[in-house]
Protein backbone atom coordinates (compact mmCIF):
# COMPACT_ATOMS: atom_id res chain seq x y z
CA UNK A 1 0.00 0.00 0.00
CA UNK A 2 1.28 3.18 -1.27
CA UNK A 3 0.05 4.72 2.60
CA UNK A 4 1.16 2.55 5.81
CA UNK A 5 -2.62 3.10 7.16
CA UNK A 6 -4.94 3.21 4.52
CA UNK A 7 -5.94 2.08 0.70
CA UNK A 8 -7.27 3.10 -2.47
CA UNK A 9 -9.69 -0.17 -1.84
CA UNK A 10 -13.26 1.23 -0.54
CA UNK A 11 -16.46 0.45 -2.40
CA UNK A 12 -20.02 1.94 -1.63
CA UNK A 13 -22.87 -0.59 -0.39
CA UNK A 14 -25.93 -0.11 -1.39
CA UNK A 15 -27.86 2.27 1.56
CA UNK A 16 -24.98 1.93 3.41
CA UNK A 17 -21.90 4.04 4.08
CA UNK A 18 -18.90 3.68 2.06
CA UNK A 19 -16.53 1.05 2.68
CA UNK A 20 -13.10 2.15 3.47
CA UNK A 21 -9.84 -1.10 3.94
CA UNK A 22 -7.21 -0.20 6.23
CA UNK A 23 -4.03 -1.31 7.62
CA UNK A 24 -5.39 -2.67 11.44
CA UNK A 25 -4.42 -0.96 14.12
CA UNK A 26 -3.47 -2.08 17.72
CA UNK A 27 -6.22 -0.19 18.96
CA UNK A 28 -8.65 -2.58 16.45
CA UNK A 29 -7.46 -5.50 18.36
CA UNK A 30 -11.36 -5.44 20.70
CA UNK A 31 -13.49 -5.61 17.88
CA UNK A 32 -11.42 -7.99 15.55
CA UNK A 33 -11.65 -10.54 18.20
CA UNK A 34 -15.26 -9.92 18.66
CA UNK A 35 -15.42 -10.30 14.47
CA UNK A 36 -13.38 -13.44 15.01
CA UNK A 37 -15.53 -15.13 17.53
CA UNK A 38 -18.88 -14.32 16.00
CA UNK A 39 -17.80 -15.61 12.22
CA UNK A 40 -15.85 -18.54 14.31
CA UNK A 41 -19.03 -19.74 16.27
CA UNK A 42 -21.39 -19.62 12.87
CA UNK A 43 -23.52 -23.06 12.31
CA UNK A 44 -21.31 -23.45 8.65
CA UNK A 45 -18.23 -23.69 10.15
CA UNK A 46 -16.38 -20.81 7.95
CA UNK A 47 -13.13 -20.49 9.85
CA UNK A 48 -10.80 -23.11 11.24
CA UNK A 49 -11.04 -21.98 14.21
CA UNK A 50 -14.67 -22.70 16.17
CA UNK A 51 -15.08 -19.62 17.82
CA UNK A 52 -11.68 -19.54 19.71
CA UNK A 53 -9.77 -16.86 19.07
CA UNK A 54 -6.87 -14.65 20.51
CA UNK A 55 -7.37 -12.44 23.43
CA UNK A 56 -7.87 -9.32 23.08
CA UNK A 57 -4.37 -8.48 24.55
CA UNK A 58 -2.90 -10.98 22.58
CA UNK A 59 -4.31 -9.33 19.31
CA UNK A 60 -3.57 -6.40 20.25
CA UNK A 61 0.16 -7.99 20.08
CA UNK A 62 -0.16 -9.54 17.02
CA UNK A 63 -1.11 -6.38 15.29
CA UNK A 64 1.43 -4.07 17.15
CA UNK A 65 3.45 -6.70 15.71
CA UNK A 66 2.97 -7.21 11.93
CA UNK A 67 1.95 -3.12 11.37
CA UNK A 68 5.80 -2.82 11.25
CA UNK A 69 6.48 -5.64 9.51
CA UNK A 70 7.56 -6.10 5.52
CA UNK A 71 6.28 -9.49 5.16
CA UNK A 72 2.71 -9.12 6.94
CA UNK A 73 -0.48 -7.34 7.06
CA UNK A 74 -3.84 -7.11 8.41
CA UNK A 75 -6.29 -5.27 7.01
CA UNK A 76 -9.40 -4.06 8.04
CA UNK A 77 -12.86 -2.75 6.39
CA UNK A 78 -14.70 -0.08 7.97
CA UNK A 79 -18.13 0.45 7.66
CA UNK A 80 -18.62 4.23 9.39
CA UNK A 81 -17.24 3.19 12.74
CA UNK A 82 -18.14 -0.57 12.68
CA UNK A 83 -15.04 -2.99 11.24
CA UNK A 84 -17.26 -5.69 9.10
CA UNK A 85 -13.99 -7.35 7.64
CA UNK A 86 -10.32 -8.66 8.25
CA UNK A 87 -7.91 -9.84 6.00
CA UNK A 88 -4.79 -11.29 7.08
CA UNK A 89 -1.76 -11.75 4.66
CA UNK A 90 1.77 -13.59 5.85
CA UNK A 91 4.84 -13.51 2.76
CA UNK A 92 6.11 -17.59 3.21
CA UNK A 93 8.71 -17.82 5.35
CA UNK A 94 10.71 -20.18 2.88
CA UNK A 95 13.11 -18.26 1.16
CA UNK A 96 12.26 -20.71 -2.54
CA UNK A 97 8.57 -19.17 -1.90
CA UNK A 98 9.51 -15.28 -0.81
CA UNK A 99 7.75 -14.37 -3.78
CA UNK A 100 4.73 -16.06 -2.43
CA UNK A 101 1.40 -15.03 0.44
CA UNK A 102 -0.92 -16.35 1.79
CA UNK A 103 -4.18 -14.64 2.81
CA UNK A 104 -7.09 -15.56 5.55
CA UNK A 105 -9.82 -13.82 5.28
CA UNK A 106 -13.72 -12.96 7.45
CA UNK A 107 -16.36 -10.70 7.04
CA UNK A 108 -19.39 -10.08 9.37
CA UNK A 109 -22.40 -12.25 8.17
CA UNK A 110 -24.46 -8.61 7.67
CA UNK A 111 -22.19 -7.48 5.65
CA UNK A 112 -21.49 -10.34 3.19
CA UNK A 113 -22.17 -10.07 -0.40
CA UNK A 114 -21.68 -6.56 -0.27
CA UNK A 115 -18.04 -5.69 -1.71
CA UNK A 116 -16.26 -5.95 1.28
CA UNK A 117 -14.67 -8.88 0.27
CA UNK A 118 -13.61 -8.21 -2.84
CA UNK A 119 -12.38 -4.80 -1.46
CA UNK A 120 -10.54 -6.15 1.20
CA UNK A 121 -8.70 -8.75 -1.69
CA UNK A 122 -7.80 -5.46 -3.51
CA UNK A 123 -6.25 -3.99 -0.56
CA UNK A 124 -4.08 -7.22 -0.01
CA UNK A 125 -3.13 -7.09 -3.58
CA UNK A 126 -1.95 -3.71 -3.49
CA UNK A 127 0.36 -4.35 -0.18
CA UNK A 128 0.98 -7.75 -2.07
CA UNK A 129 2.73 -5.65 -4.77
CA UNK A 130 4.86 -3.15 -2.56
CA UNK A 131 6.18 -5.80 -0.69
CA UNK A 132 7.40 -7.61 -3.98
CA UNK A 133 4.47 -10.44 -3.60
CA UNK A 134 3.70 -12.62 -7.13
CA UNK A 135 1.83 -15.26 -5.93
CA UNK A 136 -1.41 -14.83 -3.32
CA UNK A 137 -2.65 -17.86 -2.32
CA UNK A 138 -5.90 -19.20 -0.05
CA UNK A 139 -7.69 -22.33 1.41
CA UNK A 140 -11.30 -22.23 1.42
CA UNK A 141 -13.79 -24.91 2.68
CA UNK A 142 -15.25 -27.02 -0.54
CA UNK A 143 -18.83 -26.09 0.62
CA UNK A 144 -17.86 -22.49 1.30
CA UNK A 145 -19.70 -21.80 -2.37
CA UNK A 146 -19.73 -18.03 -1.83
CA UNK A 147 -16.53 -17.92 -1.06
CA UNK A 148 -15.57 -20.16 -3.88
CA UNK A 149 -17.22 -17.36 -6.04
CA UNK A 150 -16.02 -14.17 -4.68
CA UNK A 151 -12.14 -15.79 -5.08
CA UNK A 152 -12.83 -17.10 -8.70
CA UNK A 153 -14.86 -13.46 -9.56
CA UNK A 154 -11.85 -11.41 -8.45
CA UNK A 155 -9.48 -13.75 -10.54
CA UNK A 156 -8.10 -17.31 -8.39
CA UNK A 157 -7.82 -19.99 -10.12
CA UNK A 158 -8.24 -23.40 -8.50
CA UNK A 159 -4.75 -24.98 -7.76
CA UNK A 160 -5.85 -28.36 -5.60
CA UNK A 161 -7.83 -29.73 -3.36
CA UNK A 162 -6.20 -30.54 0.14
CA UNK A 163 -7.82 -33.65 1.71
CA UNK A 164 -7.90 -33.90 5.27
CA UNK A 165 -5.86 -30.56 5.30
CA UNK A 166 -6.81 -28.68 8.80
CA UNK A 167 -8.20 -30.11 11.82
CA UNK A 168 -11.55 -28.05 12.82
CA UNK A 169 -13.11 -28.87 16.23
CA UNK A 170 -11.66 -32.50 15.98
CA UNK A 171 -12.76 -33.12 12.60
CA UNK A 172 -10.45 -33.26 9.99
CA UNK A 173 -11.86 -31.40 7.10
CA UNK A 174 -10.64 -30.72 3.34
CA UNK A 175 -9.60 -27.78 1.93
CA UNK A 176 -9.32 -26.02 -1.90
CA UNK A 177 -6.26 -24.40 -2.64
CA UNK A 178 -6.32 -21.21 -4.98
CA UNK A 179 -4.50 -18.72 -5.87
CA UNK A 180 -3.97 -15.35 -8.08
CA UNK A 181 -0.82 -14.74 -10.32
CA UNK A 182 -0.14 -10.87 -9.66
CA UNK A 183 1.16 -8.98 -12.82
CA UNK A 184 5.17 -7.45 -11.64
Amino acid sequence: MSDRDSTDAAVADVGRAPVRVRRARPSDAAALVTLAKLVGAEPEGWLVTSGEWRSRRDERRYLRAVHDSPHAAVLVAENGDEIVGRLSIVRDSHPACAHVADVGIMVAHDHRRQGVGKALLRGAEQWARGAGIRKIELHVFPYNDAALGLYESAGYDREGYRRGHFSRAGTVVDAVLMAKHLPR
